[in-house]
């Protein structure tokens, strides 16, 4: 545990901050989304008793990745509190099933007490008034409870926040059956895909090829242009990027609008509410199994930080037309997720 403990920490001083799921754009359409279908009804009602005046829950869905750091601003003193209240509050954001395997069951490898099904599980319980030193280890209020909802809800339809890479050290995709395996080093995790580099050039001219061009990016003086870019951080901003691009939008609103205007058709969440979780997470393992097809890691490369560190990388080769499947999942997958948190709002707030 201790040598997996080092690796990790290690690999996490190597990868992008800005790997946050679905980047800021990707989580407020979820949001945006949601507001719109939750006019009129009683959840909305109840939803908006929760927030401050002038939030919507596309204004407060970046919330928990704004904890994080000062990528928003300045920390509020309820983020500070939160924080300080929550010590894993990274953890809440995924969960690491290999992508191969169809279920998320509760134990098994790569899941957690604090991740992202069981997080989930915990809010849906408090806005249900059913919390309980047992079902609410954390002590969430109502409010983030459905701050967390609102975020998490977009987290759990990102397919690598579910479906997680494994890999042994020739590269090959693999999954271990114990734990042990992992910790042990025989069975390198890839940390949901953020070890994984892509080829930015390649992937820039690629996509200029089949996605129709944005809004120029502005040029950081002095700052070298990214060589890699990891697969983590392209499946959270760049596939939603080229989503918004395909289908002519610019802002989360107007996607959120286009969305609901196209009717589109999902298989209904069934039983218990407490349930759907599990539900999403097995979604999110069948549509991590579209986003691996045509993937290959290289081997294992050990690499030494400017400090000594070290950590390891792959180099990731993706199919010559990969940003066209990607970002029509990642369409999908943040459309879903908007129906999903207004279901799930409607569900406990009939």
């Amino acid at each position: 545990m201790k040598k997996l403990a080092c690796v990790l920490a290690l690999s996490a001083a190597f990868v992008s901050m800005d790997a946050l799921a679905w980047g800021n754009d990707g989580h407020r359409a979820v949001g945006a989304i949601a507001d719109q279908l939750l006019k009129g009804t009683n959840a909305g009602k109840q939803v908006a008793a929760l927030l401050q005046p002038g939030e919507t829950l596309e204004s407060i869905a970046n919330w928990p990745d704004c904890v994080k750091g000062n990528y928003c601003g300045p920390q509020s003193q309820e983020m500070v509190d939160y924080v300080n209240a929550n010590p894993k509050h990274h953890e809440y954001h995924y969960t690491d099933v290999p992508f191969q395997l169809e279920h998320y069951h509760d134990h098994d490898v790569g899941t957690a007490e604090d991740d992202i099904v069981q997080t989930l599980k915990q809010c849906i319980a408090v806005l249900q008034g059913k919390d309980t030193p047992e079902t609410n280890p954390h002590k969430f209020t109502k409010r983030q409870a459905l701050i967390l909802i609102t975020h998490m809800t977009g987290d759990i339809h990102q397919p690598l926040h579910v479906g997680a890479a494994f890999v042994n050290k020739e590269g090959q995709f693999v999954v271990p059956k114990k734990q042990a395996e992992v910790d042990e080093l025989a069975v390198f995790d890839s940390r949901g895909g953020n070890n994984f580099l892509m080829d930015n050039a390649k992937l820039e001219q690629t996509s200029a090829a089949l996605i129709p061009p944005g809004e120029p990016k502005p040029i950081k003086e002095g700052v070298p242009a990214a060589l890699t870019k990891p697969f983590h951080s392209y499946w959270d901003s760049t596939t939603v990027d080229y989503a918004f691009r395909r289908i002519r939008t610019k802002t989360p609103e107007k996607f959120a609008q286009a969305a609901i205007a196209s009717q589109p058709e999902f298989a209904k969440n069934t039983g218990d509410v407490s349930t759907w979780p599990y539900q999403w997470a097995d979604d999110a393992l069948a549509v991590s199994k579209h986003a691996y097809a045509g993937v290959t890691a290289g081997k294992l490369t050990k690499q030494t930080s400017k400090k000594g560190d070290t950590y390891y990388t792959w180099n990731l080769e993706v199919p010559n037309d990969y940003p066209v499947p990607s970002s029509a999942i990642a369409k999908t997958q943040l459309i879903k997720g908007g129906y999903h948190l207004a279901d799930v709002l409607k569900a406990i707030w009939p």
